[in-house]
């Protein structure tokens, strides 16, 4: 396969997972801002997702739809969902004829619906909720599209690669977030709500309930979200389907960049599934969750220079 396409498709997929679990994030939040008004800001949120400053993010920190415009909407902001869709898009309109039709169709839809401009008024004056939910269906009729049509070949796991490395990323980012609020202290009170709508932002909910039975406690939830190998959005489960997918790629033609790549895929998934929350309390969450986002986007720099042909 041509780097050129290769680097497309991944980007893609990595554009698409970004922009579901971005949504995902801000439908929960603007839900937790609706219960405890009083308790609620945006910051956390806008210093990982959004490019303000300190003094601007004081400026719309507290206006719930100002914030969603700005996510949602904004063009100066690289990780908007405006913005997200219409990259997913081009880089799939240099590719069509290693896509299916109706993975070009769905993504395609997609862009035009975050173009219209009635997106602007309803997020405004109608229901956010409402419409955060319409945008997470469209990115929901893009995975199963991707998975009952695409092709098993070097091209999804190139997507499934690029989806992966992301996934990691936001699970570790957003749990990095909840816990900042809560000054790394496991130990400190929290509501039953603060945890629910963690758990809620990445699909977790149902899982936590049916494994623990103890109530929520931040131990229980470090643990799901980092090392179950059952949940589909966890820090291990993703690294594993990580190196599955990267690991039907292997190619004498450029064993080196295999090798280089592989290792430092299957280095990290070792340094995760052999810690539990007691051995990364003792070094410190902030500090082992950016080592891991640290050592992902090493991981995606090599894999442009081995197999994108740009570094």
């Amino acid at each position: 396969m041509l780097s050129r396409v290769a680097d497309s498709l991944y980007w893609m997929s990595r554009y698409m997972e970004r922009t579901d679990s971005i949504l995902r994030i801000l439908k929960i939040n603007y839900a937790s801002s609706q219960d405890s008004p009083d308790d609620f800001s945006w910051r956390p949120v806008l210093q990982v997702f959004g490019n303000l400053d300190d003094d601007a993010i004081s400026n719309v920190g507290e206006n719930s739809r100002a914030v969603l415009l700005y996510m949602v909407l904004d063009k100066d902001n690289s990780n908007s969902i405006f913005n997200m869709a219409t990259q997913a898009r081009e880089n799939a309109r240099g590719v069509q004829d290693n896509i299916t039709v109706e993975m070009w169709k769905c993504l395609n839809g997609f862009y035009h619906v975050v173009r219209d401009d009635r997106l602007i008024y309803a997020l405004q004056h109608g229901d956010p909720i409402t419409v955060l939910d319409s945008l997470i269906k469209e990115c929901m009729l893009y995975f199963g599209i991707t998975d009952i049509t695409m092709f098993r070949g070097e091209g999804l796991c190139f997507m499934n690669v690029g989806k992966y490395i992301e996934r990691a990323i936001q699970s570790a980012e957003i749990l990095d977030i909840k816990l900042n609020s809560l000054s790394y202290d496991l130990d400190k009170p929290t509501d039953t709500a603060y945890w629910k709508y963690l758990l809620m932002s990445i699909s977790g909910y149902s899982l936590y309930l049916k494994k623990y039975q103890s109530g929520f406690e931040a131990r229980n939830i470090i643990d799901q979200v980092l090392f179950d190998v059952n949940f589909p959005r966890s820090v291990l489960y993703s690294l594993h389907h990580l190196d599955l997918y990267f690991e039907r790629l292997r190619d004498d033609k450029n064993a080196e960049g295999f090798s280089k790549v592989h290792f430092s895929i299957g280095k990290l998934k070792s340094k995760v599934q052999y810690s539990n929350v007691q051995s990364v309390s003792n070094v410190g969450l902030h500090d082992y969750l950016t080592e891991i986002t640290t050592e992902i986007d090493e991981i995606g720099s090599t894999l442009n220079q081995y197999y994108f042909a740009y570094s």
